[in-house]
């Protein structure tokens, strides 16, 4: 992918949005992605259900009557991040005095009295939770980029939740399938229904795309069990949250269609970060990753991160012997 896109003309872009102008680009901080920055979708805001454009105002007004709202990112993207932070702090003081808590796909939820230890310690360091946590250890992108959600969360003394599966859980689940499960606990989180044949096709091919084509034909059952764990174990957390929750993920985590809100109670709204694309500029074109309409209420388009081809780094350990399925 290039390092910078060649403009597209603001009367093309009319033309390919319906007619429809966009909002202006709401203003930012100064972009941390350094691909696409003068891409004409970058910092602009599509409301998808309504297909329309909206600014920053337009969007946390209508988060406000959610009782969860999913951020779905690319975890890559600093971009992704300090946006999720903006948004966790303009809604939370929106809808005070209701006090939703800020849960997190980066942290499994067996680490969530080391992370009210080291609120109860630190209350405005995010960095005593990494400690805490041994965010280090987790396989995110390091800690610095996830700082501001965290410091936009204990800046309003809302609570941090540790909302995701253990990771030796979800491996178990791979290899051994739900009679690695305590008693009862594939039935309280719906995971003995078995899925339809379509979706379950779609969240393995999207899997196995996760992994660049390298998994195991016998192991993608296992893996769309797994990922069914993760979001079944998130939306768990935040339905027990008694003021309403703001949850972190990953895009297809917080898809509409089957991701953790089509397992909530209703009042559910989800916003992914979405990277532009060179050769996209109206919105309703990304809708092709997700082989369905944009399964998200709002996306907020933003630069690219980084042009790097992310299966390279596997095939070269798979080459060597070093690249173990999950």
């Amino acid at each position: 992918m290039a390092s910078r896109f060649v403009a597209f003309s603001f009367i093309g872009m009319v033309a390919s949005c319906g007619g429809a102008r966009p909002a202006a680009p709401t203003a930012l901080p100064r972009w941390q992605s350094p691909i696409a920055r003068d891409h004409p979708l970058a910092g602009r805001i599509w409301d998808a259900p309504r297909g329309r454009w909206i600014d920053e105002t337009t969007l946390v007004a209508g988060l406000t009557g959610a009782r969860f709202v999913l951020l779905g990112e690319k975890h890559d993207n600093r971009d992704h991040h300090v946006l999720e932070a903006r948004v966790v702090s303009r809604l939370a003081r929106a809808v005070l005095p209701r006090r939703p808590a800020v849960a997190f796909e980066m942290l499994e939820v067996d680490s969530q009295a080391a992370v009210d230890a080291a609120v109860a310690a630190s209350p405005t360091d995010p960095d005593a939770i990494a400690r805490a946590v041994e965010w280090h250890h987790g396989g995110w992108p390091e800690f610095a980029t996830y700082r501001p959600v965290f410091q936009a969360a204990l800046d309003l003394r809302l609570r941090v939740v540790a909302a995701n599966l253990p990771a030796p859980k979800a491996r178990a689940l791979v290899r051994e399938g739900l009679g690695s499960l305590p008693e009862g606990e594939a039935a309280r989180l719906g995971l003995d229904r078995p899925l339809p044949d379509a979706v379950r096709a779609a969240m393995a091919r999207e899997l196995n795309d996760a992994h660049c084509g390298m998994l195991p034909e016998h192991m993608l059952d296992g893996m769309v069990l797994a990922q069914r764990a993760r979001d079944a174990t998130m939306a768990d957390m935040l339905a027990s949250q008694t003021g309403g929750a703001i949850l972190v993920a990953g895009a297809g985590h917080v898809r509409k269609d089957r991701g953790i809100p089509s397992l909530l109670d209703g009042g559910a709204a989800a916003l992914a970060f979405e990277e532009v694309a060179p050769d996209r500029t109206d919105p309703r074109d990304y809708a092709a990753r997700w082989d369905s309409a944009l399964p998200f209420d709002y996306v907020w388009f933003t630069p690219v991160a980084t042009s790097d081809d992310p299966c390279a780094g596997m095939e070269a350990a798979a080459n060597e012997g070093g690249f173990t399925p999950p």
